[in-house]
C-alpha cells in the first residue's frame, strides 16, 4: 500500500443484475443499487471513508468514498485492486487536469479563463476548479471531496500559484450531500468585482464572487464563436443574457445591427452593459429586465420581429422526477422565442440540463416544429469545449446541447 492511501473499514456490496455499470466504470452508486454496507467491526461507516465495492458474489469492482447521507452513496475513483483512494492518487488526477488544460490555455497569460478540473470527467467526482485571469475558483459538490480539501488545495496552490482562492458553493449541496460551506476567500488576494477576461477577442468583466455559476459561461465558448457566422446585419434577441456573451459577440465579431438582451437579474444586466462599453459596441446593445417566459409575449404582441433569437436558460431539470416538466418547459419557450423570430432567421436554442440527452432536445425541436407549423433546419450542434470534457463511461457529464437552426 502506498504512502497517503486510506484504509478502507467498510465494503459496499452490489444488488445481483446490478453490477454492470460499475465494471465498467461508472462513477455513480446510488442507493438503489446497494444491498448492503459492511464494516469490519460492526460499527457505521464515516461519511467519506473510503470503501471497497464488489459484487453480489463477492467479486471486486472498485474503490470509492461513502456518503450514506447523500443519493450517490459511493463515488467511485479507482478500478484497481491496490489503488486505495488515497491523496497521491487524487494529486495524479489533478496533474492530469491541469496539465491538458495547459496543452490549450496559457494559464499565466492575462485574462485567461478555463475550467481546470470537471468532476467525473477528470476522474475527481464532486470537485470542479476555474481559472480566471490568475484567479482559482474552487467548487465542492460531495461531502466526501470536501474533506480532503488540505490536500486538494494544497497541491492546485503549489502547482498553479494563484493570485487568490476563492470557495464557490453550489445551490442544494446541504440537502444533497450534507455539506455546509459558505463561499468565501481561502487564502491570497480576494478576486476584484469586476475581473476581467478575454473571451474569441472580447473583453469581459465578470463576477466571480456572486455571478452564475463560477462567473461566467465558460461552456458556450464554441458555441458563441459559431453564432457569429450567421449573425451578419441582424437585430438580435439574446434571452437569458447574463453578463452580455451571445450578443456582444454577434455585434462585436458577427457584424449584428443591434442586440437586446434579457435577463431577471438586475446585477447580470449592468454588468452586460458595462461588457458592451467595454467592447465599443454601447450604442448597439440594450438591455431589458425581466421574466423572459413574459417578456417574450409582450414582445410577440407588439409585433416585434428579431432576425436572431438566442435562448439559452439556466438548467431546467435537476431531477429525474423533474424531468417531463423540463421538456414541456423547454417546448414552451421555444415556441415563445419563434413567435419573435421572422421568417428565414437564425434560432440559437441550448439546454445545460444533462438529464436531457442530445437526442432528447433534438425531439424536443422537432416536436416545436410541429406544433409552430414551421420548418426547422438545423445547421449545427455544439457542446462543451475542451476544457469541460466528457467522460465515455459517464454520459451524465456532456450535459451541454446548443441547435442552431434555421427557421421558415
Amino acid at each position: 500500500m502506498s504512502e497517503g492511501q486510506t484504509v478502507s473499514a467498510a465494503v459496499v456490496t452490489i444488488r445481483k443484475r446490478k453490477a454492470q455499470p460499475f465494471f465498467g466504470r461508472h462513477p455513480w452508486v446510488f442507493e438503489g443499487a446497494i444491498s448492503g454496507v459492511t464494516t469490519h467491526d460492526g460499527t457505521d461507516p464515516i461519511p467519506g471513508s473510503a470503501v471497497q465495492v464488489q459484487s453480489h458474489e463477492g467479486e471486486f469492482i472498485g474503490w470509492g468514498l461513502l456518503n450514506p447521507n447523500s443519493n450517490i452513496r459511493v463515488r467511485m475513483y479507482s478500478w484497481e485492486q491496490e489503488h486505495v483512494f488515497s491523496t497521491a492518487l487524487l494529486c495524479q488526477r489533478l496533474q492530469e487536469a491541469i496539465d491538458s488544460r495547459r496543452m490549450t490555455f496559457d494559464l499565466k497569460g492575462s485574462g485567461v479563463a478555463c475550467r481546470l478540473v470537471f468532476s467525473e470527467a477528470d476522474q475527481l467526482s464532486g470537485l470542479t476548479a476555474d481559472w480566471y485571469d490568475g484567479f482559482l475558483l474552487v467548487q465542492f459538490t460531495s461531502l466526501a471531496m470536501y474533506q480532503f480539501r488540505d490536500a486538494i488545495l494544497e497541491f492546485m496552490t503549489t502547482e498553479l500559484n494563484p493570485k487568490g482562492v476563492w470557495l464557490r458553493t453550489e445551490k442544494g449541496m446541504r440537502e444533497a450531500e450534507g455539506l455546509e460551506v459558505a463561499d468565501g476567500l481561502v487564502s491570497g488576494a480576494e478576486p476584484p468585482r469586476p475581473l476581467f477576461i478575454e473571451d474569441s477577442g472580447l473583453q469581459f468583466g465578470v463576477d466571480v464572487q456572486h455571478g452564475q455559476k463560477t462567473g461566467f459561461y465558460l461552456d458556450q465558448r464554441n458555441t458563441r464563436r459559431a453564432l457569429t457566422r450567421y449573425t451578419s446585419g441582424h437585430r438580435v434577441l439574446d434571452a437569458f443574457c447574463f453578463s452580455g456573451g451571445f450578443g456582444l459577440a454577434a455585434v462585436r465579431n458577427g457584424g449584428a445591427v443591434s442586440s437586446i438582451g434579457i435577463d431577471s437579474s438586475e446585477a447580470a444586466l449592468a454588468l452586460a452593459a458595462g461588457n458592451a462599453d467595454l467592447n465599443g459596441v454601447g450604442d448597439r446593445c440594450s438591455f431589458r429586465r425581466g421574466d423572459v417566459k413574459v417578456v417574450l409575449p409582450e414582445l410577440a404582441k407588439e409585433g416585434t420581429q428579431f432576425d436572431t433569437v438566442v435562448l439559452d436558460p439556466p438548467r431546467m431539470a435537476r431531477t429525474r422526477g423533474g424531468l417531463e416538466r423540463a421538456i414541456r418547459g423547454y417546448i414552451k419557450l421555444n415556441l415563445q422565442g419563434l413567435s419573435v423570430l421572422r421568417p428565414g432567421g437564425i434560432l440559437l436554442t441550448c439546454s445545460c440540463s444533462g438529464l436531457v440527452s442530445r437526442q432528447r432536445f433534438m425531439g424536443i425541436v422537432a416536436e416545436v416544429s410541429r406544433q409552430s407549423g414551421r420548418h426547422i433546419r438545423i445547421l449545427e450542434t455544439h457542446g462543451q469545449p475542451d476544457d469541460h470534457p466528457v467522460s465515455a463511461v459517464c454520459p451524465e457529464t456532456e450535459y451541454l446541447t446548443a441547435c442552431i437552426c434555421r427557421v421558415s
